[in-house]
């Protein structure tokens, strides 16, 4: 379906449409059915993508945006559910009843209102809703990380989350709490604005995942994970779907000739860094997380766990072939697929597919990142370094000898009842005993993070609340004497820590709260593998609804009292 939501026809066709949909859930409030209408702009054109209403992509979204006074409301339902989208039937859970769960539509300068009602029937499980890469300015408490900025919703309970869209581009939502977000709890977001280069069309957000075959859920992997290492999955998905073993169906897509296309593409997987690619297709890359960059072409693109590409494809091969293989391909170098060769898409010309016979892109097997290919189209120079951190990865055994992975030889536990944002609002400051807390009391400070490991194992690092400057990215031994880049280095929320070696990152106390960072693998992430920051403590409670957040964690102490529950990860 394309879907290219700057043409007003359009957005309207879309709102009709999900508010047909929102009136068949019983659970939505009656006085709150109906999305606003686009603010009086038109946007942009296929030929004015730079634009946007009276701003540009030459505008410093970081201390601008526009001001539309617009709300876009969704109602989001977690279920249950049994599903088979490669042809394997399991269990796992929905949003809205589907796998990805649905787009969040909105425009810059918008606000995002998202209901989230936990109607999951497992009695262990609660839920939270992270929008990933959404800095969240001044909105801490939005953040949906259980344990640090909220305790999860129990089962039965809802919570209502809203932010202000100051960022554009591709991004996407998913559950921070256990391991939920691979069991299916997550979606696109896609935030209208300018670009760095044109398009025709805009096919939206295309995700990838790895998936498995369990006949429970993805926690029972996790407790295979914390007592043997990381377990091989069966498959992988695009956008929700693949074969397997001669059933499922493949994701296809149909191109028309001499039209550029935007695909919004996403690794929603749980520990496979993918190398993407279109048979035959160049790509030229327009975006990284949720940053403009100065365009750069290429066949292949790495794309790590949480990371996001926006790309544009110029449907130019028409004449060669009708139908082309669209490949996700885990690199062995760091990832275990049984199914690596065949998680496939296809894309074609004219009105219907063939099997192709097309031919992939040669690629060397590696866990690489786009770095050296990122050049934020805002140029900006980091700061001097007011804190340094310097934080050492490695892996080892608890008490109960299961695997956990440590920070400068602490690994991370906090408490689903008491969150560290809650601690902060009560003048707590009990986390104090612990190195995975670092405090940066002062505002508009740059905190230079070295993370280094001498494991052969890469790791995508994801921090919250901030895009980061990615000053050094290396294997081998940091040292004082390692050079920085500070001129308009890379900047985006998810890079990789090579193997063996270092990441040097660094961004500016610009947004007060408790603010999480943490490998983006799942295993690693309930083993405890991060840290969290708390940015400006004496401005927090300032800015935070403590009825709200005291709400929500005496109804989930009820909830887990009564069921007798008992935490077994790292709490994230």
């Amino acid at each position: 379906m394309l879907l290219d939501l700057s043409h007003l026809s359009a957005y309207a066709s879309f709102i009709s449409a999900v508010a047909a949909i929102s009136l068949r859930h019983s659970f939505l409030p009656s006085s709150s059915r109906e999305l606003l209408p686009r603010a009086a702009c038109s946007g942009n054109t296929a030929t004015t993508r730079s634009e946007w209403c009276d701003y540009s992509i030459d505008t410093d979204y970081s201390s601008e945006a526009p001001d539309t006074g617009v709300t876009r409301e969704y109602w989001l339902e977690l279920t249950d559910v049994t599903v088979s989208p490669d042809g394997v039937a399991r269990s796992a859970m929905a949003v809205n009843g589907s796998i990805p769960g649905p787009t969040l539509f909105a425009d810059w300068g918008d606000t995002v209102v998202v209901h989230v009602t936990n109607s999951l029937t497992n009695s262990l499980n609660g839920t939270s809703l992270h929008f990933h890469g959404i800095r969240q300015n001044y909105t801490n408490e939005q953040d949906g990380v259980a344990s640090i900025t909220q305790c999860p919703t129990a089962p039965g309970g809802s919570m209502t989350y809203t932010w202000r869209a100051v960022q554009y581009g591709s991004t996407w939502y998913h559950s921070h709490f256990a391991l939920q977000a691979w069991q299916g709890i997550f979606g696109g977001i896609v935030i209208n604005g300018p670009a760095t280069a044109d398009y025709d069309d805009d096919l939206g957000t295309l995700f990838l995942n790895d998936w498995d075959h369990q006949a429970s859920t993805v926690d029972e992997l996790y407790i295979s994970a914390e007592s043997n290492g990381p377990p091989t999955l069966e498959n992988g998905l695009i956008n929700g779907t693949n074969t397997y073993d001669q059933g499922g169906y493949r994701y296809n897509v149909s191109f028309t000739s001499d039209t550029s296309y935007r695909i919004r593409l996403v690794n929603a997987a749980v520990d496979t860094h993918f190398k993407f690619m279109i048979d035959n297709h160049t790509m030229q890359v327009i975006a990284a997380d949720l940053v403009p960059i100065e365009p750069y072409e290429t066949d292949v693109i790495n794309i790590g766990m949480g990371q996001r590409y926006d790309v544009i494809i110029t449907a130019d091969q028409g004449s060669t072939a009708d139908s082309f293989w669209m490949r996700a391909i885990p690199q062995s170098a760091c990832s275990d697929n049984d199914n690596s060769e065949d998680i496939r898409g296809i894309v074609y010309y004219g009105s219907s597919t063939s099997t192709p016979s097309t031919s992939a892109y040669d690629y060397e097997d590696s866990c690489d990142d786009e770095t050296d290919n990122l050049v934020p189209y805002i140029s900006k120079t980091a700061g001097s370094e007011t804190t340094n951190m310097l934080e050492t990865a490695t892996v080892g055994f608890n008490d109960d000898n299961l695997f956990r992975w440590y920070l400068n030889s602490t690994t991370m536990v906090v408490e689903w009842s008491d969150p560290t944002l809650l601690q902060i609002t009560n003048n707590g400051t009990t986390y104090e005993t612990s190195n995975a807390v670092l405090e940066l009391p002062n505002a508009n400070e740059w905190a230079y993070v070295v993370i280094e490991t001498t494991l052969g194992v890469p790791h995508p690092i994801h921090l919250h609340g901030h895009d980061f400057y990615v000053l050094a990215q290396d294997s081998g031994t940091y040292s004082s004497s390692t050079p920085l880049n500070l001129s308009n280095p890379p900047r985006r929320d998810t890079a990789m820590l090579p193997g063996s070696g270092y990441l040097v990152l660094a961004f500016e106390t610009d947004n007060p709260g408790a603010w999480l960072m943490h490998c983006h693998i799942g295993w690693h992430t309930s083993e405890g593998f991060a840290l969290q920051f708390i940015e400006r403590y004496d401005e927090v409670a300032a800015i935070t609804n403590a009825t709200a957040l005291n709400n929500n964690c005496n109804n989930w102490s009820t909830f887990q009292t009564s069921n007798s529950i008992e935490q077994e990860d790292s709490g994230i």
